[in-house]
């Protein structure tokens, strides 16, 4: 029998574990994590010493005894979350004495397709887990090490508990893995991607079995002519630095004309964050002289619609509002967008127009978070419109099914 085929039958084993159960299970391997720390850690190393630290994936690859305590909050976060399965989403009765009710149950087999994200490995299960969902998880040949380390961990839990070690597979990290489970049909119900815009195309060019992709994030941030200028610095600076390897990091800012003077105060702050700066000739005409000439660049076309994923920022002068929302409109991935300003109309404007998962009015896209969400942890963000929509959680990994119930009824 292979891993799909045991993950498959592995679903009847989970639906019947009570909620109290799954939630002892997760409280658990919380700490198993903690307590596991220095094995992921010697693990994690190994798959560090592989990649330069250059690489933009580096910082997202990388574990530290803080990360994983965060990564172990996050599955006690889950185990607080109120559990939404059998949960009644809408119930009547119709006039022949039918009682209807719509519940949730589980998507079934879950596939996740991922790159340099060891974090990803404990994200998915906890939430499956939580949903009554199997996990099928093929990481990336980078994080080969860190994803077997964290397995381990959460198989020696299910171990513990009895619990059948199918309800999380961890396929092997070679290609051909990959290829089979693009093509899992019977067995996976929906497969996730999470990594790089060409790892989402191909997984959605190639895939046999219906996607669920979480983009790229493309993000810009709008300085609005009445924008606070203190605001703006606090704002643009944590969205660009914060963590410049997430798909919520700022790639480009746009800056209302009315505010060009401003431009070099607005942006002084990321030159401390030493962040290269691809600038328009307006702005670039701005920064000369103020920003350190090493890290100023004049841009070209190439640069706006660019997911940087590094310490990398696109700067663009807008006559309007306007001109602001087409360019997002041309350029946005659909993840994450943000103004920055004063005008109540304007803001009002933006979060209407702007077609993405997630819309800021003076805050940081840095905010675009499962957790911050307060949904506890995060399969990822969903750029799509069917089924789910930007941070993908407990809800998110349920479907529906109709449940019918009557005294003998037989239609005419």
């Amino acid at each position: 029998m292979n891993y799909f085929e045991k993950a498959k039958q592995a679903t009847r084993n989970i639906i019947s574990l009570n909620k109290e159960t799954i939630n002892l299970v997760l409280a658990d391997l919380a700490n198993a994590l903690i307590a596991n720390s220095d094995f992921i850690l010697i693990e994690n190393q190994k798959d560090l010493d592989r990649m330069p630290k250059t690489d933009p994936k580096y910082d997202r690859l990388q574990l530290t005894t803080e990360r994983i305590a965060a990564i172990a909050d996050d599955v006690k976060n889950v185990v607080g979350l109120a559990n939404p399965l059998g949960n009644v989403i809408n119930d009547r009765t119709l006039p022949n004495n039918l009682y209807i009710k719509k519940v949730r149950v589980p998507l079934g087999v879950v596939g996740v397709i991922y790159e340099a994200r060891p974090n990803v490995t404990v994200d998915v299960f906890s939430l499956c887990f939580k949903t009554g969902n199997i996990a099928i998880l093929k990481g990336g040949s980078d994080a080969e090490f860190s994803n077997l380390a964290i397995a381990k961990v959460i198989h020696e839990v299910l171990e513990k508990h009895q619990l059948n070690k199918a309800i999380l597979t961890l396929l092997p990290a070679d290609r051909t893995a990959t290829e089979e489970l693009l093509n899992a049909v019977g067995y996976v119900d929906v497969l996730i991607p999470r990594g790089s815009q060409s790892l989402i195309n191909y997984v959605r060019q190639n895939s046999k079995i219906p996607v669920i992709e979480t983009g790229a994030g493309i993000v810009h941030t709008f300085f609005d002519a009445s924008g606070n200028l203190a605001k703006g610095q606090q704002i643009i600076a944590n969205a660009k630095t914060r963590r410049v390897s997430v798909c919520n990091a700022l790639d480009c800012v746009l800056i209302h004309q009315h505010r060009t003077n401003d431009i070099a105060e607005l942006l002084s702050p990321l030159a401390e964050k030493e962040v290269e700066l691809y600038a328009d000739e307006t702005s670039y005409a701005q920064l000369k002289d103020y920003y350190p000439n090493q890290l100023l660049h004049q841009a070209s076309p190439a640069h706006f619609g660019t997911e940087f994923l590094s310490l990398k920022l696109a700067v663009k002068v807008v006559r309007d509002i306007e001109e602001a929302l087409e360019h997002i409109a041309t350029y946005s991935s659909k993840h994450s967008e943000a103004i920055i300003s004063e005008d109540a109309a304007n803001i009002a404007l933006f979060l209407n127009q702007v077609d993405a998962a997630a819309v800021y009015a003076n805050v940081s896209t840095a905010f675009t978070d499962g957790a911050q969400f307060g949904l506890g942890a995060e399969i990822g963000i969903s750029t799509q419109k069917l089924h789910a929509r930007g941070p993908m959680a407990l809800e998110e990994l349920t479907s529906y099914k109709w449940l019918v119930t009557g005294d003998g009824q037989t239609r005419s």
